[in-house]
């Protein structure tokens, strides 16, 4: 890691966001990033979480662009993301 530059602000590791939890705006838990996909013009986080209706496992794919990601703080291990838990 000491040999990685130093990322710009509002730019990430994909290390860094592995493994944090992820919130949408009404504070409902999406679930944890467990990966992330290149698509070609954008990443898109892979987050594990719990269908809370069906107490089963759900993977949820949300883009990691600004009009879908509030805010990322990686001191509270929080992603906020502008998604529903049904999206």
């Amino acid at each position: 890691r000491s040999s990685f530059p130093t990322a710009q602000d509002g730019e990430y590791y994909w290390v860094d966001l592995m493994g944090l939890a992820v919130v949408n705006r009404q504070g409902e838990s999406l679930g944890t990033v467990v990966g992330l996909m290149q698509t070609g013009p954008h990443s898109v986080l892979r987050i594990e979480g719990v269908d809370t209706l069906k107490g089963q496992a759900v993977e949820r794919l949300v883009p990691f662009v600004q009009a879908y990601v509030d805010s990322v703080d990686l001191a509270a291990k929080r992603i906020q993301v502008d998604w529903g838990l049904d999206d």
